[in-house]
């Protein structure tokens, strides 16, 4: 008996380390102080990151993509996450959000309420966003529509369903260094911003392990099955286009085979031609300077 009491009470403090190890992490106002907004700036970051692609309602087109009503499925191996309502609305939304509560949500994948957010928000990509970024983002994005919609709740599989184990995904997997490293030139540098950070391209065109977390080094951007289960998602070290044939397919969607943009990707797209020409270049020059090791 006295060995069965030692080994609930070891096991008590076990559990109890890693919850408080794997604890939503946040920041404190500090990190943007002083930081002045930029909306027009924030504009960009907003059309970079893709939030609309994946917040809009399913077929909006025009303004309607600015509603960020949320709803959108994305099916994966865990279950279906539903993108929810980030739209301007303090009830149903986050339009009483700070811009310190963005910060915590695109950095640390945390929420006002101190719980751990999916993945499916792809902070490991957004982990990388400047505080700058961050503040103007939050800027722009308060000057959008409110809707009252409210947020659907995720469909996930036991033991995926349980929030707090994301805390220990996080442990493992969530880092906000670069995958290009190395001597960069001022064009490679916003191309890695771009890529790796705000335009989150590897949450699609790297491979995962068994656990979700993407592999990096030599599976870096090489293709990927599509989770929805419907074909794969393109090699991008292996993609023999020139970077003016990257810069068209980023502007047009058409390939130089005349195919053209599908599915998500053409919200891509529509995305990345909205940027200035000059960031289409960067991320053609990123690409064109694969493979990482």
């Amino acid at each position: 008996m006295r060995w069965l009491i030692s080994f609930v009470l070891l096991a008590l403090v076990v559990g109890a380390l890693g919850l408080w190890l794997t604890r939503p992490g946040t920041d404190g106002p500090e990190v943007l102080a002083g930081l002045t907004p930029d909306e027009t700036h924030g504009e960009t970051v907003f059309i970079a990151a893709g939030c609309a692609s994946c917040h809009m309602a399913k077929g909006a087109s025009g303004e309607g993509k600015l509603v960020l009503t949320g709803g959108q499925s994305f099916p994966s191996p865990f279950g279906t996450f539903k993108a929810p309502n980030i739209s301007t609305s303090p009830q149903a939304g986050i339009g009483d959000w700070a811009a310190i509560d963005m910060w915590n949500a695109l950095h640390h994948g945390t929420s006002p309420e101190g719980a751990h957010y999916y993945p499916a928000l792809p902070y490991g990509a957004y982990i990388r966003m400047t505080p700058q970024d961050v503040v103007d983002l939050h800027a722009y994005m308060m000057t959008l529509p409110a809707d009252e919609t409210p947020s659907q709740a995720h469909d996930l599989s036991f033991p995926f369903s349980i929030r707090a184990s994301v805390g220990a995904w996080k442990a493992l997997f969530l880092r906000d260094d670069w995958v290009m490293t190395g001597d960069l030139d001022d064009q490679l540098l916003r191309g890695r911003e771009i890529v790796e950070g705000l335009g989150h391209c590897a949450e699609c065109h790297t491979p995962r392990n068994a656990l979700g977390g993407l592999k990096t080094g030599s599976d870096w951007l090489t293709g990927a099955p599509n989770p929805a289960g419907r074909g794969t998602f393109p090699d991008l070290v292996e993609l023999d286009w020139s970077e003016g044939e990257l810069v068209e397919y980023f502007t047009s969607g058409f390939t130089p085979e005349f195919d053209s943009a599908g599915g998500h990707m053409a919200l891509v797209v529509e995305n990345l031609a909205a940027l200035p020409v000059e960031d289409r270049e960067a991320v053609a020059a990123y690409i064109a300077a694969l493979p990482v090791e």
